[in-house]
């Protein structure tokens, strides 16, 4: 029998690894009046950020919020590649968002699929107001961004991540592009739901938001939201997404300050 030498093989008896995963159902909260753990509702989960570690890229983030791990690379800008869809003004913006086959509790594919391909367009337009491509003419810059684990709110802090890499890549920017996710579940409002409470809730007023921010000019750049949700109460989430972007402004700045010092340090005092 020929070997197939083009993946590792595994032993001939072996269990797959999701039979000692809780199912999702087990480790969801939608009964329950509060969140798990000692965050409230309105609560965004504990972000660590860092800027410049991917040293072949222009610019590059890496971004940490619970256990959702995404890290960004930016290269360019560079020369396009498909000048007859080039406005001969303004630059493009080209964004590439892949989900890691080992990212989801049930291991995906490397190929592109139809879910990436809407993130990677809703990364585009989010990030898109905030970067002064007017002053890159006939060029493009590359944003690629991998979801190292999926644990809930990947696109919102997707966004984040990507802002800081571009801003560490030296793209020229109106403002910074912050991104905060929520679950609508019944009457209460999840901020930054985790993968379980983002998948539970069943019945009225269920749904999701996502939004993208400028906090310096108070201005949402993005806006996606799915579900079945009140006029009044998408205004409230609307609001909600806002004020948790702006909490989470003191730690993307803390993280580019650091990442700039570290570039060009202060010159010796004689």
């Amino acid at each position: 029998m020929p070997v197939d030498t083009k993946r590792i093989r595994g032993p001939e008896l072996s269990q797959s690894p999701l039979l000692f995963v809780s199912p999702v159902s087990e480790v969801s909260s939608s009964s329950s009046s509060s969140r798990q753990g000692v965050r409230g509702n309105g609560d965004v989960r504990p972000v660590f950020a860092r800027c410049g570690l991917v040293s072949q890229a222009k610019g590059s983030a890496y971004l940490e919020a619970g256990n959702t791990k995404i890290i960004c690379s930016v290269y360019g800008p560079r020369e396009t590649e498909r000048k007859d869809e080039t406005d001969m003004k303004s630059g493009r913006l080209v964004c590439d968002f892949r989900l890691a086959p080992f990212s989801c509790p049930k291991r995906g594919a490397w190929i592109q699929g139809a879910e990436e391909r809407d993130l990677s367009a809703a990364l585009a337009e989010s990030l898109q107001p905030g970067a002064c491509l007017h002053r890159y003419p006939r060029a493009q810059v590359d944003v690629n961004v991998v979801v190292l684990e999926n644990d809930g709110s990947v696109l919102a802090h997707a966004v984040t991540c990507a802002s800081m890499a571009l801003a560490d890549a030296g793209i020229e920017m109106y403002d910074m592009v912050l991104g905060c996710a929520l679950r609508q579940d019944g009457e209460r409002c999840l901020v930054d739901p985790d993968l379980a409470e983002e998948q539970s809730g069943a019945g009225e007023n269920q749904g999701r938001v996502a939004v993208a921010l400028l906090p310096n000019l108070n201005q949402i750049s993005g806006l996606q939201a799915d579900g079945e949700m009140r006029e009044d109460t998408l205004t409230a989430a609307v609001r909600t997404c806002v004020e948790g972007c702006h909490k989470l402004y003191p730690v993307v700045q803390q993280a580019i300050l650091r990442a700039v010092k570290k570039k060009a340090p202060p010159p010796p005092e004689k």
